[in-house]
């Protein structure tokens, strides 16, 4: 026979408070020592162990405590919690099972017998496995179709190989989901069937007994060669010598194994997944998930033996191996994409290899994706942006941005009553601008999310070469050069993605509506670090249309082709490489990631407080159930410092502006729509509720509070201006003081 399979349980017991996974007996001639291991906290004072025993241990582990006691040999092991009688009989170390072999021990969450058995054989091969300790957390007799299996399989291995499968007579653990929800299920079960099949059925998830594995050492695995903690997903990767043989060689006596997730790309059958199938890793996963490999006889005599690590002791800097987590299997699924993005996949030739090399097994590939082809030379520059009520503001912005080198610009707007809307008709009848209705309420989407959407089809955006989504109170600020794109493009020549951070520039105190360049009138702004509000470094991103991205997004393109995520060459505003993991959802600078020395967005969210009302009105086309009040205003109205450095491209903006304004039915479009900005400021300031919103946003203290947003905490942003106590606007800006204040309730859910 090349194998065996042992039974053993963990004999627990709940009595009161205190729940008892398994009590150990060590008899060396004429003391016995007996450890009590507990889910949780245990009460030494609650317990009454044998006459004449001694608490000479206490260990917790994660919270789950071990207390050991020694009494003299030939003294019944009778132990009382609560007044309550122990009933549990305690076990004594098999350690000679193991004794002198190299073993795992492991958990198994449901894993079919046949996955079992193939993990077994793929390191009987590999690493030379001679052993193993399994807790399986399913409850007792409620698998024997497992047990049987893993026998039949054992027997035939080609290696000698000892399997000891342990199982707990209570659970170890909260189960956190209903039985109908679990994830595991019978074997044949049909797709749409198999949520409902809680098979096996699991004691407890996640794992509460965190010292399973000090159990697992005092019974079974002390006396072993050497031992790995790994699970029976995991597979580990050979490099050099096996995984034992580094422990053995550890100084410490103790490795490090750091573990990759990987993923099938699809699922055939979720009933029959495999090792094979996970030919897929994640390009922007920045950790691993540790676990160890420890040899005992070499390790410190007070080594313990936790999940992720092993306490008192050093691992061996010099000795780590990987290994290989196949997260389809601890994750049952009929698509992938629910346990990972697959926007984050791509495929790796070395489990490829190891799917055809060691399991005969050919996985389902991700399809192959091609660069899209861009046009030469300079190519079209376009923006998109949405607009509802922003008639006073459009020349200059366009004019702006037609100067420093966009060529198409798209713009989508919904409910307008300020003539915005007939402007940009007459523009896009000149051949300014293309202008679309936001269908937005037809699709059942929020107005900017839906116009992203609609310009997808837009051919000004399918045979653009660069694109960027823009409000029209966002400037792109370009320092280096002439100011031009021209010039931005040639200091980042390789670059693909340029995100441009938002510079938050204040109202300057400015009250009354003017109709007068926005970026000639507010030059008072947030500092470049200010890191808070989280808005403060919210980008926008300029990007080639080469198919990297299949979508439109508000603050960067969306939609990655994993296959072709080694095509990126994103940088930031200085012009330095942006990391990997800002690549799918990436959408605000970091302390690490941010720079203005190239390009910024300059965000001018609130301009004048009597322009600021009609925003208000209007209400926001992205977060459209979110009033712009008091707090928005306190937010986002940053009067700490001064950046007037777009002022060297004005010269080229007024000088566009000024054809414009040079066709009367143009100048005519404009006069109208400051002639209804001012109406709509004038029927506002007479509303009661308007009227004292504004005399709180040209009140002295918002005026001070604009000044002092560096000395706050990112809650005080979240809780809005009624937080701060009335003695802070009296604090100096220029002076080292910090506030913050609890997370409002309201947020925290």
């Amino acid at each position: 026979m090349a194998g065996t399979v042992i039974h053993r349980r963990l004999a627990g017991q709940v009595l009161g408070g205190h729940h008892l996974i398994d009590m150990l007996m060590q008899v060396s001639g004429n003391r016995c020592r007996v450890t009590l291991y507990f889910l949780g906290a245990a009460n030494p004072e609650a317990i009454t162990p044998p006459k004449g025993a001694t608490l000479i241990d206490v260990k917790s582990i994660g919270g789950s405590v071990a207390l050991c006691y020694q009494f003299p040999a030939g003294q019944a092991a009778e132990f009382r919690i609560n007044g309550e009688a122990v009933q549990v009989q305690a076990s004594t170390p098999e350690l000679a099972l193991l004794e002198g072999r190299d073993a795992f021990v492991a958990l198994r969450n449901g894993e079919r017998a046949e996955i079992v058995l193939d993990w077994l054989k793929f390191h009987i091969r590999s690493q030379g496995l001679q052993g193993a300790v399994i807790l399986d957390r399913a409850r007792p007799g409620s698998d024997d179709i497992f047990d049987t299996e893993l026998q039949q399989g054992v027997e035939r291995l080609d290696e000698p190989c000892t399997v000891v499968v342990v199982r707990s007579d209570t659970p170890l653990g909260k189960v956190n989901l209903p039985a109908e929800a679990h994830p595991f299920c019978a074997p044949g079960a049909p797709g749409k069937d198999r949520m409902k099949i809680p098979k096996p059925d699991l004691w407890a998830a996640p794992l509460g007994a965190l010292n399973w594995f000090e159990i697992a050492k005092d019974r079974f695995l002390a006396q072993a060669r050497a031992v790995a903690s790994v699970e029976v997903h995991d597979l580990l990767v050979r490099e050099g010598d096996t995984v034992f043989d580094k422990a053995i060689a550890a100084q410490s006596g103790v490795v490090t194994l750091i573990g990759q997730h990987c993923y099938p790309w699809r699922v055939r059958n979720a009933n029959s997944i495999h090792f094979g199938d996970h030919i897929c890793t994640q390009f922007d996963a920045d950790r691993g998930r540790k676990r160890w490999c420890i040899a005992p006889a070499k390790a410190p005599e007070d080594a313990t033996w936790r999940l992720l690590r092993i306490g008192n002791a050093v691992p061996d800097p010099r000795q780590v191996n990987r290994f290989h987590r196949h997260m389809a299997l601890r994750h049952p699924t009929d698509s992938i994409s629910t346990i990972v993005p697959k926007s984050s996949l791509v495929e790796d030739s070395a489990l490829r290899q190891q799917a055809k090399d060691a399991f005969g097994h050919k996985a389902l590939r991700p399809p192959k994706v091609k660069l899209k082809q861009v046009p030469k030379g300079r190519g079209r520059r376009a923006i998109v942006t949405t607009m509802k009520n922003e008639g006073p503001f459009i020349l200059e912005w366009l004019a702006y941005h037609r100067a420093i080198g966009f060529d198409d610009i798209l713009v989508y707007t919904n409910d307008c009553s300020d003539g915005t809307d007939t402007m940009l008709d007459l523009l896009m009848d000149k051949g300014i601008v293309t202008h679309r209705d936001n269908k937005f309420q037809q699709m059942g989407l929020r107005p900017q999310h839906a116009a992203l959407q609609m310009a997808e089809d837009e051919p000004v955006i399918q045979q653009a070469k660069w694109v960027t989504c823009i409000d029209v109170d966002e400037y792109v600020n370009i320092k280096v050069g002439d100011g031009t794109l021209d010039a931005l493009f040639a200091a980042v020549p390789d670059a693909n993605l340029i995100s441009m951070t938002w510079r938050l520039f204040g109202n300057a105190d400015v009250a009354a509506f003017k109709d007068a360049p926005i970026t000639e009138q507010f030059h008072l702004c947030a500092h470049e670090d200010t890191r808070k509000p989280h808005q403060a470094w919210g980008f926008k991103t300029l990007f080639m249309n080469n198919g990297i991205f299949r979508k439109l997004g508000v603050h960067r393109p969306k939609g990655l082709n994993p296959q072709l995520w080694d095509k990126i060459a994103w940088v930031n505003g200085s012009g330095q490489a942006m990391p990997h993991n800002m690549f799918r959802n990436g959408w605000r600078s970091t302390a690490t990631t941010y720079g203005y020395d190239l390009v910024q967005l300059n965000h001018y969210a609130v301009r004048s407080a009597e322009s600021f009302l009609v925003k208000r009105d209007r209400g926001r086309v992205n977060h459209v159930d979110r009033d712009q009040g008091l707090a928005y205003w306190f937010r986002m109205n940053n009067n700490v410092d001064t950046d007037d450095s777009i002022t060297k491209n004005l010269a080229l903006m007024h000088q566009e502006l000024a054809n414009l304004m040079a066709d009367p039915e143009i100048a005519a479009a404009h006069a109208a729509a400051v002639s209804a900005h001012r109406a709509k400021i004038t029927a506002l300031r007479k509303t009661p509720a308007y009227a004292d919103f504004y005399a709180k946003l040209t009140g002295d203290r918002l005026q001070k509070l604009a000044r002092l947003h560096g000395h706050f905490g990112a809650h005080v942003y979240l809780a809005g201006p009624d937080c701060l106590p009335d003695h802070i606007t009296d604090k100096d800006p220029d002076e080292s003081w910090f506030f913050t204040v609890d997370l409002p309730e309201t947020t925290k859910h």
